[in-house]
């Protein structure tokens, strides 16, 4: 028996709706589990745990998966920084209030 992993339960969530969404991706384009594993790279074992949300199975296996179906540019938006809004809240909470000149400066500017 392998250990357990722990992972929180909207991972595990988020990792079944991604493993049933290839699935049905796959099913629509009428690909067979042999062909898609085949032109993955990897076994079909392997199709059918990615398909369960397996999370043991490495993120390059899921990447080939998307990439067989034409999706590959979902992973880029994954972690998008443009979608991080408690990383730009926790940056902007760090901007300084005011910008004053460097001491030697202010005379410079003022002539």
């Amino acid at each position: 028996m392998g250990r357990k992993r722990y992972l929180p339960i909207p991972v595990q969530k988020a990792m079944r709706a991604l493993g049933k969404d290839i699935s049905e991706a796959r099913r629509r384009r009428r690909i067979t589990m042999e062909l898609m594993a085949e032109r993955a790279g990897f076994s079909r074992i392997t199709l059918a745990k990615i398909e369960k949300g397996d999370p043991g199975v490495s993120m390059g296996a899921y990447a080939s998966a998307l990439f067989v179906l034409g999706m590959a540019d979902h992973l880029v938006q994954m972690a998008d920084i443009t979608h991080d809004v408690v990383g730009r809240a926790l940056e902007e909470e760090s901007l300084p209030k005011r910008i004053r000149m460097p001491r030697g400066s202010r005379g410079a500017a003022d002539e």
